[in-house]
């Protein structure tokens, strides 16, 4: 605690006190089932209409107070939780801000979990729900965004290059929000907040189980071009920072639009922990990328 204490001046000073409390590496083998029955109790909001997209698979759809036009925008968003826990009801409040300040329709997948599903199902379950999105009446196909946090961000990443190898759908935009893209990222440093290396590590091995590592790590993917424009955030305290910059000109040097952007002093997931001060900046900027993207303003 003294040297949490004293490492404070590190961090954003909205993050400061957080940056005490939080742990550093909550998922492990041996912590794994009680965080599962932890995140599985959230409440999900009552507005959340929820629809079967394939068997095992749902999503939760969330509109805008004030309706928008039909057929209009869409944003399909996907959960975090390092690839083995979270439910889409744990980002309820979120998919309602951005119907309610974007002006659109959020699907949230709850797609099934590693180790138990690895790659490729949590992210063919997530195509899934794209393809669900696409098809409806009330969305329109060339104005769909992929987003994510976290684990979310990397599937989101993912989903966005099934669909340009696919060539069935063409996402108009990718929202990736510290996404966990690299499973090599391995530098460990005590400063590290909510999502360590030793977290990572455990993540990745579940995620990837037998499969190829350069088949479901988006980094690895050698050919980036045709993808969707990207907007990439990330705090300069997080792990992924690294991975998350790489990845950033790697999309420019394809040709693909992209924004990086850097919180200094935040840490993963700072931005679930406090709604107020750089972590409402946070969420507006990405909602301002959207509206842009999707030409709702």
């Amino acid at each position: 605690m003294l040297a949490r204490l004293r490492e404070r001046k590190h961090f954003h000073p909205d993050l400061r006190l957080a940056s005490v409390l939080v742990p550093g590496h909550p998922i492990t083998k041996r912590t794994l089932p009680v965080m599962r029955k932890l995140t599985g109790v959230v409440r999900g909001s009552a507005r959340a209409q929820v629809h079967e997209v394939i068997p095992g698979v749902s999503v939760r759809v969330f509109r805008p107070e004030t309706p928008a036009a039909i057929p209009g925008p869409a944003l399909l968003w996907i959960h975090g939780g390092g690839y083995v826990i979270g439910t889409a009801a744990q980002d309820d409040k979120i998919c309602q801000r951005f119907a309610d300040e974007v002006g659109l329709i959020v699907a949230s997948v709850d797609y099934r979990l590693a180790p138990e599903f690895g790659f490729p199902t949590p992210a063919e379950d997530c195509y899934a729900a794209l393809e669900w999105l696409a098809a409806r009446g009330d969305v329109d196909p060339a104005r769909i965004a992929i987003g994510g946090a976290s684990a979310g961000g990397g599937l989101a990443a993912t989903v966005a290059a099934f669909a340009r190898d696919r060539g069935e759908i063409t996402p108009a935009f990718q929202l990736l929000v510290y996404p966990m893209l690299d499973d090599r990222t391995a530098a460990p440093d005590r400063l590290h907040r909510l999502w360590d290396v030793t977290s990572n590590q455990f993540g990745w091995a579940a995620y990837i189980g037998s499969e190829s590592a350069d088949a479901a790590a988006p980094a690895r993917r050698t050919d980036l071009t045709g993808l969707a424009p990207a907007w990439i955030g990330v705090g300069s305290l997080d792990l992924f920072r690294d991975e998350d910059e790489a990845y950033a000109k790697r999309l420019e040097a394809a040709g693909v639009p992209v924004t990086f952007t850097v919180i200094a002093g935040a840490f993963h997931g700072f931005d679930a922990i406090l709604k107020s001060g750089v972590g409402r900046k946070f969420f507006d900027e990405q909602c301002e990328v959207l509206q842009k993207a999707l030409n709702t303003q």
